[in-house]
């Protein structure tokens, strides 16, 4: 099964995954900017295909993150999932962006049982989900996603940007502490669990935030 994976939740980035022997990865990119993802994404994607040799009629399925992330990055990469996914005629599928991150630290040599994955959501906040290993040593979303303040955090090891920020005040694992979700290992994710026959999310982004843009009422009479 070959996939395109897309993640737009802090950085843009891109990934051809597949569970075919035997090169796994195909091709990916992410860049380091977080406000550049409607520029790069596209071109980035188009790149991608062509270093790899395929088309997009030759993927098999779109995964897209559907964050924890801000508006306008998150956007981005979902509606162009959308977008392909329609024009290709290919399933889409959403997978929760802090996932990609969990997955990198269950298959790191010193994961701990139990954890959390944290990113940074700004206004002094981070975007976090808690995690446990299973014998597969696949991740199991224990509880979140959530935003809130990194100091509110419960007491455990804490993986992520966010860690990093907030090191103060949280038990974060240097070794993550600038780690972003990225869509390699959010199509490597994805590939788990559909091998293993469960279901993956749909593509409606998770901002857990009200949009600050608010429709204005009716004008107040001026009698």
């Amino acid at each position: 099964m070959l996939i395109l994976a897309i993640d737009t939740s802090a950085v843009a980035s891109a990934a051809l995954v597949s569970d075919d022997a035997p090169e796994s990865v195909l091709a990916s990119f992410a860049t380091e900017d977080t406000r550049t993802h409607a520029e790069v994404l596209a071109p980035g994607i188009d790149a991608l295909l062509a270093e790899a040799g395929v088309s997009g009629h030759d993927v098999d399925a779109i995964v897209t993150g559907v964050g924890p992330g801000p508006f306008t990055g998150l956007r981005s990469g979902i509606v162009t999932a959308r977008t392909l996914a329609f024009v290709w005629d290919k399933p889409l599928y959403g997978v929760m962006s802090l996932d990609a991150i969990a997955l990198e630290v269950a298959e790191s040599t010193d994961s701990a049982a139990e954890f959390i994955v944290a990113t940074d959501a700004r206004r002094k906040e981070v975007y976090w989900a808690r995690y446990t290993l299973s014998d597969a040593q696949l991740p199991h979303l224990a509880g979140g996603p959530h935003v809130g303040f990194a100091a509110d955090l419960p007491d455990l090891p804490v993986y992520g940007a966010g860690a990093g920020i907030y090191s103060d005040v949280v038990k974060a694992v240097a070794e993550f502490s600038t780690r972003q979700p990225e869509a390699l290992s959010l199509g490597q994710f994805a590939l788990a669990r559909l091998a293993a026959g469960e279901q993956l999310l749909d593509s409606t982004p998770l901002y857990l935030r009200e949009s600050d843009a608010q429709v204005p009422g009716p004008r107040k009479r001026a009698l």
